[in-house]
């Protein structure tokens, strides 16, 4: 077992009051850890926090916002040394590609992209607190499976989390050597609220408790990587390691298909 989750360590959870980082905070909460938990619903938070309010302090903020990630630093800091950050708050925003809008793309990489990036700001001097003190320090940045193939309407989705799994592991590189680690979840479906407005099959969805223990039991494990449900996501590698005139094809029919359904439902 690797010492990732020490019985009492110290985590700081982003997008924490529902899917995947509420069913988080609930896992790791039974597991004894002590939280700090943020989203931008504060009742939702405080709600949460009252599973174990000893050990979990809510701490409200839009992480696309400086000013709200440094109104919470105090909290984070006065918590205890970081031993862990999961940085899990994200949006999912389709393109409508008859009605095209920058807007839609702007969306994603504001709240994927830039707000887990701003999280550093305040992560980083916690999680190197910890290193100088020579305790373990994890990053752990929550991407998708859904980048790995060209998915119609995903143009902003997708995007997003190719840039942030790149982040990632271009973080992981620099961090090496100050012995923090940096760990990449790719979730395939998961049913959150999110997830609940699509208007499409999903295959393999799973549940966001079941999501949650499958990162849990990664962490502990001490992946690097932590993909789920397997029989998806080495779906999608399977087809986006096709030659690509074959992955053009397949994506433009899916993406045909995709937009006949909906149009044949208005």
């Amino acid at each position: 077992m690797s010492d990732r989750l020490q019985e009492t360590s110290n985590i700081w959870i982003t997008g924490a009051s529902s899917g995947i980082g509420e069913s988080v905070t609930r896992a790791l909460a039974r597991g004894g850890h002590r939280l700090v938990i943020t989203g931008r619903r504060k009742e939702a938070l405080e709600e949460l926090a009252s599973v174990a309010p000893e050990r979990i302090i809510p701490a409200a903020a839009d992480t696309t916002s400086k000013e709200d990630l440094q109104s919470i630093a105090g909290t984070l800091e006065s918590h205890g040394d970081l031993n862990m950050v999961i940085l899990n708050a994200g949006t999912c925003e389709y393109l409508e590609i008859a009605h095209y809008s920058s807007d839609v793309i702007e969306k994603n990489i504001n709240t994927n992209v830039i707000g887990t990036a701003r999280c550093l700001d305040i992560a980083l001097p916690a999680l190197r607190r910890s290193r100088a003190k020579g305790q373990p320090a994890t990053l752990v940045i929550v991407s998708s499976s859904a980048w790995w193939f060209p998915f119609g309407r995903a143009e902003g989705y997708g995007a997003s989390k190719a840039a942030l799994t790149y982040f990632a592991h271009a973080l992981r590189a620099d961090l090496d050597a100050e012995g923090i680690d940096v760990v990449v979840v790719s979730p395939g479906f998961v049913k959150t609220p999110l997830t609940d407005r699509n208007d499409f099959p999903m295959p393999f969805l799973v549940s966001a408790e079941d999501a949650a223990e499958r990162i849990v039991s990664g962490l502990a494990r001490g992946h690097n990587e932590i993909a789920f449900p397997k029989r998806f996501t080495w779906m999608l590698k399977v087809l986006g390691a096709l030659p690509r005139p074959l992955i053009d094809r397949m994506s433009a029919s899916m993406a045909r298909k995709s937009n006949t359904e909906q149009e044949n439902n208005e």
